[in-house]
C-alpha cells in the first residue's frame, strides 16, 4: 500500500449509513490483507503525515480562524501543529524499540516452555475529533494510530467545517482512504459514525457527550478511549509569589481563551491573597493582550451557543452574589467579534452554574480558604478532575496534595503544558476520562498485547499427570503448595 493507490474521496455530503459502512469495511479490508505493517513502513506513513502537516500549515490555521471568527494564528502553529510535529519525532524514534516482543517468565512446572508478548495493530481506530483544538485532537491520535500499525477514520466537529475541508483534503493527499479517511458532517452522522463496529474508538469531548460514545460502541463491544473535561483546580500555597503565580495562570487560562480541556477551571487563593493575585494577573493581561477586541492573538468564543452559554453563567453568578471583575484594556465592547474579555468572579459559591460546570472560557472565579484539608475536602467530594495544579515549591507538602486527590494529571507550578509533552501518557480518571494516549501509553493503547507460549518437544507436564499419587506430587505438596 502506498500514497500512490487510488483516492476514492467522498465529500462530506455523501456519507449516510451506507458509505460510512462501506468505508469501514474497505478500511477492515485493506488492514487484513496487511496486518502487521514494519516499523520502516510505519515510519513512512508519519513521514508522510508530516509532510502534509507542514505543506498544509496555513490553510490550516486560516481554516480554524475562519471557524473560531477569530483564532489566533500563533497557537494554532505553536499549540497544535508543532506539537504533532514533535509527537511524530517523539513516535518514530520508539515505535521500533516498542514493537520488540516482550520475554515473560514461565512457572517452573511448565519448564522448558517459552513465553512472551507481541504487539499487534487492533485493526481500524474511530477517531472522533472537538472543536476547540481540531488539528491536535484528530491528528494526534492519529499518530499514536499509524504508529501501532492502524488504520484510522477521523470524525471531524461540524464546529469545524471549514478546517475539516482542508484535513480531508491533506489527507487524502497522504494516504488512500482504505488507510487513513477524514469524515466531515454533523447531526446524524455523527450518530452513525459512534455506532460503527471499530476495533477501537478516542473520543475526546464533554463527559456528557462521552457517556453517548460509550453506549453507543458499547453495542458492538467496542473498547474506548475518552478524554474527557472537567473542572481542573488550582491551589496556590501561602508561600508562593504572587506575581509568579499570575502570570503562570494568565497564560494557562486565556490561551485559547479558556477553551481547553486542562484550562484551570477555578482557584484557591490563601484567605487575603486575592486582591494581590488580581492586580498581578491585570499586569500580565495588559502586557499580553493590550487590546481585546480587534487582537488577532486574543481568540474569539467559538460560536453563538458556547457565547451564549459563558454569559449565561455570569448571569446567573452575578444574580446569585459573586463579583465580577472585568479586564479590558481598552474598554471595549468585545461582544462584537464574540470574545469575552478576561474575567475573575469572587464571593463564588457551589451552587452557582459556574461551579457546577466545566467553564471553557477565559473566567476564573477564586475563592480563598485557611486550611488546606478544606480545600482537599471540596475537590475530592466533586468528580475527578482531568488535571489538578499546585503551586508550592516544597515538595513535603505538594507530596501531601498528591497522595490525598485523584486527577489525571498533577501540575506543579505549571498548568497545561503537559498536553504538549511527548513521553507522558494523557489522559482522565472517573468523570474525567478512561485510557490513556501520547508517550509509550499511546502505542499500547492502540496495540493488542497478544500473550504468546511454545512448547519444545518435551512436554514437561506428563510428569504431573493422573493418577495423582506420584512422587512428584508429593514434592509439589511440599514445596509448592505452601
Amino acid at each position: 500500500m502506498n500514497s500512490q493507490t487510488k483516492n476514492t474521496t467522498m465529500t462530506a455530503q455523501s456519507f449516510d449509513e451506507t458509505h460510512l459502512n462501506e468505508l469501514l469495511s474497505l478500511q477492515k479490508f485493506a488492514y487484513q490483507r496487511y496486518p502487521v505493517p514494519s516499523a520502516k513502513e510505519r515510519i513512512d506513513r508519519l513521514a508522510r503525515l508530516k509532510r502534509v502537516l507542514v505543506k498544509y500549515q496555513d490553510q490550516f490555521a486560516d481554516a480554524i480562524n475562519q471557524d473560531y471568527g477569530n483564532r489566533s494564528i500563533s497557537e494554532t502553529k505553536i499549540g497544535e501543529l508543532l506539537t504533532c510535529l514533535e509527537h511524530i519525532k517523539y513516535y518514530s524514534k520508539n515505535l521500533s524499540t516498542w514493537m520488540k516482543p516482550s520475554k515473560r517468565h514461565v512457572g517452573i512446572i511448565h519448564q522448558p516452555a517459552k513465553a512472551w508478548v507481541e504487539y499487534q495493530p487492533l485493526g481500524v481506530i474511530g477517531i472522533i475529533t472537538p472543536w476547540n483544538y481540531p488539528l491536535l485532537l484528530s491528528v494526534g491520535p492519529l499518530i499514536c494510530a499509524l504508529a501501532a500499525g492502524n488504520h484510522a477514520m477521523i470524525k471531524i466537529s461540524s464546529a469545524s467545517a471549514n478546517f475539516g475541508r482542508v484535513l480531508e483534503q491533506a489527507i487524502a493527499e497522504a494516504f488512500p482512504q482504505e488507510l487513513v479517511a477524514v469524515v466531515n458532517g454533523g447531526g446524524v452522522i455523527s450518530d452513525l459514525f459512534c455506532h460503527l463496529a471499530f476495533d477501537k474508538i478516542i473520543f475526546t469531548g464533554s463527559t456528557t457527550v462521552g457517556k453517548t460514545i460509550m453506549a453507543a460502541a458499547a453495542e458492538n463491544l467496542v473498547p474506548v478511549i475518552l478524554e474527557l473535561g472537567g473542572k481542573s483546580p488550582v491551589i496556590v500555597h501561602s508561600s508562593s509569589d504572587m506575581s509568579d503565580v499570575a502570570q503562570r495562570i494568565a497564560v494557562g487560562k486565556l490561551w485559547n481563551s479558556g477553551q481547553t480541556c486542562v484550562a484551570p477551571d477555578y482557584m484557591f487563593l490563601p484567605k487575603g491573597k486575592t486582591a494581590e493575585f488580581i492586580e498581578q494577573f491585570e499586569t500580565y493581561v495588559f502586557d499580553m493582550y493590550p487590546s481585546i477586541l480587534n487582537n488577532p492573538d486574543y481568540t474569539s468564543i467559538v460560536n453563538d451557543k458556547q457565547y451564549n452559554r459563558l454569559q449565561g453563567y455570569l448571569e446567573n453568578a452575578k444574580k446569585l452574589g459573586a463579583k465580577i471583575i472585568e479586564i479590558n484594556p481598552q474598554s471595549e465592547d468585545a461582544s462584537l467579534n464574540r470574545k469575552i474579555v478576561p474575567t475573575i468572579l469572587t464571593g463564588v459559591t457551589s451552587d452557582m452554574e459556574i461551579m457546577k460546570n466545566e467553564i471553557f472560557g477565559p473566567i476564573l472565579p477564586i475563592m480563598e480558604y485557611d486550611q488546606i484539608d478544606d480545600v482537599l475536602a471540596f475537590i475530592n467530594s466533586r468528580p475527578r478532575p482531568l488535571a489538578l495544579y499546585y503551586f508550592d515549591f516544597d515538595q513535603a507538602r505538594a507530596d501531601y496534595i498528591v497522595q490525598r486527590t485523584h486527577s489525571g494529571h498533577f501540575g506543579l507550578n505549571t498548568v497545561l503544558t503537559h498536553v504538549a509533552q511527548d513521553d507522558l501518557p494523557f489522559g482522565g480518571v472517573g468523570a474525567s476520562g478512561m485510557g490513556k494516549y501520547h508517550g509509550p501509553e499511546g502505542f499500547f493503547s492502540l496495540s493488542h498485547e497478544r500473550s504468546m507460549m511454545s512448547n519444545p518437544k518435551l512436554y514437561s507436564l506428563k510428569f504431573i499427570l493422573p493418577p495423582f499419587d506420584k512422587p512428584i506430587h508429593r514434592l509439589i505438596s511440599k514445596t509448592l503448595l505452601r
